[in-house]
């Protein structure tokens, strides 16, 4: 619920209060003071002491708050953290849900939020140093929850930016690397990508890219194709990883978008994930110096680093993927009446709806342990992978739920539930699908590998 909602039920309980009494309390109490710092409440405080007044009010009772944080995780973070989840949302909910739907279904993406967005102060979040602010990974997941609760697009292109590029020169870079880029990133003003799967190479990535990577002088020349490239339709850098013919290991390069022989071309028909500009990059002959090499990424283990930092904020994206559809959907059936009666009142529906909070509530308390792992530096890529295996696969079915209670108003892009359930699908797939993410669980708990 939002904090414009919150209001609207304020003023309707406010109509059954005694203005008489209301007087006599303006001689003791300022007012002016009161309703100030009852705006500044945040939505879930706010409602609290609705239901505390309305309990002593004798008016008729309201419907609870729509709250996806059934078991209050949000009470784990401290107070400095909560300020900036909070921070986020509001950006989310007063700059992002307003167009959320306009730029998806143009499948266009807001330029203009981005110095909006900066002005959060929240790239490179968990990053020590370069300007970046050295936070909890708990406080990061809860981000990429509330962007992703709104629009996952927006958290898409945020997660590939201030995740998977940033990551991989603060991972991967030398100290001059991380020096230059990492600040100019963090204040967003450049914007960065990531160029890992290839039109014929996506699971394979390990041990099958095609791209290459040959060092001629005091330059690299690299050569193939990338495919499903988040931002770089716009990027002013992308992370490009290739393989070495001559010690056939993977490599990272900081590549440029004026470098000659770099081409990003946006893919077009997407049905899901439209806002987020995905290109395919032609890299022909492209030149790349030295000094644009990611000095500490000799192998795919050194890229894999990367992708384990980012596939846990792909587990909490699904999170907020399926807290965004829940909340629509029980807020929906609240107000939508059939037979004199909203449906929420009818046993089916609560059934539904009480299934979704289950499966939204243990996808939430798996990713606020995954990422305490993560702080404690005890995180595995088998962690990582059953969270994103579990938390995509209970999306899916939330929003499939959402969906259906929504009926006929469910496949109206008006409605938002229609985008939340195309965008599911992108999550289920990418940073390593279903299978390959369960193979990585299965050889840790077996001891045996099945990948061929």
């Amino acid at each position: 619920m939002g904090i414009f909602e919150s209001f609207s039920q304020l003023r309707s309980l406010l109509k059954n209060i005694d203005i008489a009494a209301v007087a006599k309390l303006s001689k003791k109490v300022d007012l002016n003071k009161l309703m100030g710092a009852v705006s500044k409440m945040n939505e879930e405080d706010l409602a609290k002491m609705l239901k505390l007044m309305q309990s002593g009010s004798g008016s008729k009772r309201l419907p609870p708050a729509v709250n996806g944080d059934f078991y209050e995780l949000t009470k784990t973070l401290t107070e400095e953290d909560r300020a900036v989840q909070l921070k986020v949302r509001n950006f989310m909910e007063t700059e992002i849900k307003p167009i959320a739907n306009e730029y998806w279904n143009k499948a266009h993406f807001p330029m203009h939020i981005i110095p909006l967005m900066a002005k959060l102060d929240i790239c490179g979040l968990t990053y020590k140093g370069y300007g970046c602010a050295g936070r909890s990974s708990l406080l990061e997941g809860f981000i990429a929850m509330e962007m992703a609760r709104i629009d996952s697009s927006i958290s898409t292109f945020f997660g590939v930016h201030s995740g998977l590029a940033m990551g991989s020169i603060y991972l991967c870079g030398s100290e001059e690397q991380k020096q230059y880029w990492l600040p100019i990133m963090q204040r967003m003003e450049i914007i960065g990508a990531f160029g890992l799967t290839e039109p014929e190479v996506g699971s394979a990535a390990a041990g099958g890219l095609t791209t290459t990577c040959v060092k001629v002088g005091d330059e690299w020349v690299l050569n193939g194709q990338k495919k499903w490239i988040g931002n770089a339709t716009f990027s002013d850098i992308t992370i490009i990883w290739a393989r070495n013919p001559e010690d056939n290991q993977v490599k990272g390069f900081i590549v440029r978008k004026d470098n000659p022989g770099f081409k990003a071309e946006k893919m077009e028909d997407k049905m899901a994930l439209r806002t987020v500009q995905n290109a395919i990059i032609t890299l022909t002959n492209c030149k790349v110096p030295e000094s644009d090499r990611l000095q500490n990424a000799n192998s795919f283990k050194d890229t894999a680093n990367v992708l384990r930092m980012t596939r846990a904020g792909v587990a909490w994206q699904a999170v907020g993927c399926g807290r965004g559809a829940y909340e629509l959907a029980l807020k929906y059936t609240m107000e939508r009446r059939q037979f004199g009666r909203p449906i929420a009142s009818f046993q089916l529906v609560q059934d539904l709806l009480v299934t979704m909070l289950g499966d939204l509530t243990a996808m939430q308390t798996m990713v606020h342990r995954l990422s305490q792992l993560q702080d404690e530096g005890d995180i595995t890529d088998e962690h990582a992978s059953l969270a994103k295996v579990f938390c995509t696969l209970r999306m899916r079915s939330i929003v499939d739920h959402a969906r259906e209670l929504f009926g006929g108003n469910g496949i109206l892009l008006e409605y938002d539930i229609a985008r939340f359930v195309a965008d599911a699908e992108a999550i289920y797939s990418y940073e390593g699908t279903k299978e390959i993410n369960s193979l990585i669980v299965g050889r840790a708990i077996t001891g045996e590998s099945a990948f061929v």
